[in-house]
């Protein structure tokens, strides 16, 4: 077993505990709803995102279990918003059935809705000074807010049928994708005041780059590879009439700003200590297949 395995295992298993200690509460499908998106899965690159910053600034991984699993639940409700109909209209999410094809779609809302409740309630637990906590808790709210995710969904909702330019189309991907990537960086940094200005700037420009390369990526792929390898439906941002990397530059000129934003983020990785494993990640998103 891969030292990546290791990591997902364990956050698999935190967040299994988390919702068992909902279960106790009558609240009909709603549970089963929440467990059905968030265990259901997926690459858990944000977690192993947390944990390899984490083992870079000498994190205790108590803690770090904590921060990945309030930003995979976050993660968790914003796929369930996005595919409900009235967002991209999804009925395969990970190889199965989207979450309100599943249930329906008003059970998948407030799945979503407690998943979010719930994510704030685990940073609250975090076995970590109040101080500490509350800053990584602003950091999550602003990154998943009307500044970040949600406003980047709104944006991108906005530019459907549009024809945008390079700079309009990174803007939306930095809030809708880059900012809760970046949150799984930060936060880290967060718990370590003693960390200097600069190298923290350091670790905010590699989370930068890494963002910009996982949506590049992602652009690609759904371009490029088929529905049952994607695990949900292949070029949907052309259904959806949504501009991308590849429909803006191409697929050959998309590669290499992705290759672009690899190379600064490993710049600015030689100047934070114990890179290897977020050097690794790094490698992973640029070159995954699906």
């Amino acid at each position: 077993m891969n030292d990546n395995q290791v990591l997902i295992d364990r956050i698999d298993q935190f967040l299994t505990v988390q919702l068992d200690e909902l279960k106790i509460h009558k609240t009909g499908q709603l549970v089963a709803a929440m467990e059905y998106t968030l265990l259901n899965g997926g690459k858990r690159m944000r977690p192993l995102l947390v944990y390899a910053t984490a083992e870079s600034t000498g994190l205790n991984t108590n803690v770090a279990d904590h921060i990945a699993a309030a930003i995979e639940m976050i993660h968790a409700y914003s796929l369930i918003h996005d595919d409900l109909p009235a967002m991209d209209d999804d009925d395969l999410r990970r190889g199965q059935a989207t979450c309100h094809i599943k249930f329906n779609e008003a059970t998948a809302i407030l799945a979503a809705d407690a998943l979010q409740a719930l994510a704030f309630e685990c940073l609250t637990a975090t076995p970590t000074s109040s101080d500490v906590v509350l800053r990584m808790i602003k950091k999550l709210s602003g990154a998943a807010g009307s500044i970040g995710m949600v406003g980047g969904q709104m944006l991108d909702l906005e530019a459907e049928g549009q024809s945008l330019d390079i700079n309009q189309l990174q803007d939306i991907h930095a809030r809708k994708t880059g900012a809760l990537l970046q949150a799984c960086v930060m936060m880290v940094t967060d718990c370590d005041e003693t960390i200097s200005v600069d190298k923290r700037n350091h670790y905010e420009m590699f989370a930068k780059h890494f963002g910009i390369t996982y949506q590049i990526i992602d652009d690609i792929l759904d371009v490029t590879v088929d529905t049952a390898t994607l695990g949900k439906p292949a070029q949907s941002d052309i259904k959806n009439h949504k501009s991308t990397y590849p429909s803006l530059l191409g697929l050959t000129d998309a590669r290499l700003m992705a290759a672009k934003h690899v190379e600064c983020a490993r710049t600015h990785l030689n100047h934070v200590p114990a890179n290897k494993r977020l050097a690794d990640l790094l490698k992973h998103i640029s070159q995954r297949s699906f």
